[in-house]
């Protein structure tokens, strides 16, 4: 079985809590942040086992692999 550490982002909305893992692009959401961050991390973890059936999890194992990730907030206007 491999490991991957991949990131989560998670932030309110209004009701509740989005979470997000940009490298897969896989989403999901919770009323709290622990239950957001549970739900996408089985949302990530079908993901994957889909990717291994399908035969696609060679093709991502690259961006999955990533030693070095950056995460940071920017600020944009917008009128």
């Amino acid at each position: 079985m491999q490991t991957f550490r991949l990131t989560s982002i998670i932030w309110k909305e209004k009701e509740g809590y989005v979470s997000k893992c940009p490298e897969l692009g896989v989403a999901s959401a919770g009323e709290t942040v622990e239950e957001a961050l549970h739900n996408l991390k089985e949302a990530v973890e079908l993901y994957l086992e889909n990717a291994k059936e399908l035969g696609m999890l060679e093709e991502i194992k690259e961006t999955l692999a990533a030693e070095e990730k950056f995460t940071t907030a920017i600020e944009v206007a917008c009128e």
